[in-house]
């Protein structure tokens, strides 16, 4: 009988897949540094961090920012000086989930394509309300971004410039007008009464979080959650007493610096108001807390995720699950969980340093080196060349290829030898 014979060439295909896979850097997006160079945007950027909407695209990749200019936001009807509870959701609808080049936008035909905004994923958007349809007028090649529900929300916005690309990963593009989901309305005044919260008596009153009500009191953090009440709300986690109980030996929570405890408090609370079924549906699973907003982009995060018909938490060290809710009035919601979050930054293997009270952290963007001005760019144009990279941009691309490069070569000889032996 004939010894079937294994073609050389059949895994070729599978080499150029895996070439390829390897070939296309994927960065953390840093939104507030890559907004620095641009004075212009400096008002969009500071709302972006304010409603720390930028920290939820340190674990995303793949999106385009609808940046409003400062010219445009300080002529509109909108009062962004005061923080309405709607604004960071109407941000998030500034960040479409598709990173989309200039030659896409050229190709984007009359009728539209629908793209999914950040706000969708969280769970507040009525039906498809949380996307945007963008269409190209043939005739002038004006690009412009509104609601599917155009007749009802005639909130719209004009593609002028493209500021910055990273291919695969990031486009930032300006457009002429702030973007109001519909059924949003950042005219109206807030005429929503103060719940005079007390987080500490909320939570005696809830039983079994004793330890987390005084912990709360003692370190002047629960005047601080309260604050958050009348802007963009706040979720936060408590632990039960039992929870506390349970600690391991080796998490020694209690012997923690006053700072490092205040650090793990605001761990456990995220920037924006989810209500339980908003948990349960969330898409994008990785959140910022108060305390990345402290430390940093990318540290100090939750990964949250519906697990056996259950909200779960996941911390890198501790996976802890929802056991009830302690209270949930907009923009308020308090939960009781079943263990203490311990970030994997203060109690992991190789835990950071935690800067003392007034120490600045590092990571700063860098300083601006021009400006724009998009009145000068009625329609959709390459960028000029004074809109280029902030100092050290193209280097860390470069650097990030060539680490790509060195694991293509590799992959390529060890698939190489493989064939040989084949």
């Amino acid at each position: 009988m004939a010894t079937p014979s294994i073609s050389h060439f059949t895994p070729v295909p599978l080499i150029y897949l895996l070439l390829f896979s390897y070939s296309i850097p994927i960065l953390a997006i840093n939104i507030t540094n890559l907004l620095s160079p641009y004075p212009d945007l400096s008002d969009f950027s500071a709302l972006l961090t304010t409603t720390a909407v930028a920290a939820d695209l340190t674990q995303r990749s793949s999106l385009t920012l609808l940046a409003v200019p400062n010219s445009f936001l300080r002529s509109s009807s909108v009062d962004l000086t005061a923080r309405h509870r709607d604004l960071p959701d109407v941000l998030r609808y500034h960040v479409l989930l598709e990173c989309i080049s200039s030659s896409d936008l050229r190709r984007v035909s009359a009728s539209g394509k629908l793209i999914t905004t950040l706000f969708q994923t969280t769970g507040r958007a009525t039906s498809d309300f949380g996307s945007v349809n963008i269409t190209r007028d043939p005739a002038t090649g004006a690009v412009v971004v509104r609601s599917p529900a155009a007749a009802a929300a005639p909130s719209n916005a004009t593609v002028l410039s493209l500021i910055k690309t990273i291919p695969y990963n990031l486009t930032i593009l300006s457009v002429n007008s702030l973007l109001v989901p519909f059924g949003f309305d950042l005219t109206a005044s807030e005429t929503r009464p103060s719940l005079g919260l007390n987080i500490t008596k909320a939570l005696i009153d809830g039983h079994n979080f004793n330890v987390a009500a005084s912990m709360l009191a003692a370190s002047g953090v629960a005047d601080e959650f309260e604050q958050d009440e009348g802007g963009a709300g706040i979720t936060m986690f408590v632990p039960t007493d039992d929870a506390f109980s349970d600690l391991p030996t080796t998490a020694n929570f209690q012997s923690l610096p006053a700072d490092e405890k205040v650090v793990v408090l605001k761990f456990h609370v995220l920037h924006s108001y989810y209500p339980l079924g908003s948990l349960e549906s969330i898409v994008n699973p990785v959140q910022p807390t108060l305390a990345t907003e402290v430390m940093g982009a990318g540290k100090f995060t939750l990964n949250i995720s519906r697990v056996n018909d259950s909200v779960g938490i996941d911390t890198g060290i501790v996976q802890a699950s929802v056991t009830q809710t302690v209270l949930d009035q907009n923009p308020v919601a308090i939960f009781g969980v079943s263990k203490v979050l311990l970030p994997r930054e203060i109690f992991g293997k190789n835990p950071i340093v935690i800067p003392k009270p007034g120490d600045e952290i590092s990571g700063g963007a860098q300083p601006p080196d021009s400006s724009l001005s998009p009145e000068n760019s009625p329609g959709f144009y390459p960028p000029p060349s004074r809109l280029s990279s902030p100092p050290g941009f193209r280097e860390e691309i470069r650097s990030e290829a060539t680490d790509h490069g060195v694991h293509s070569l590799i992959l390529a000889l060890g698939c190489i030898a493989l064939c040989l032996l084949v």
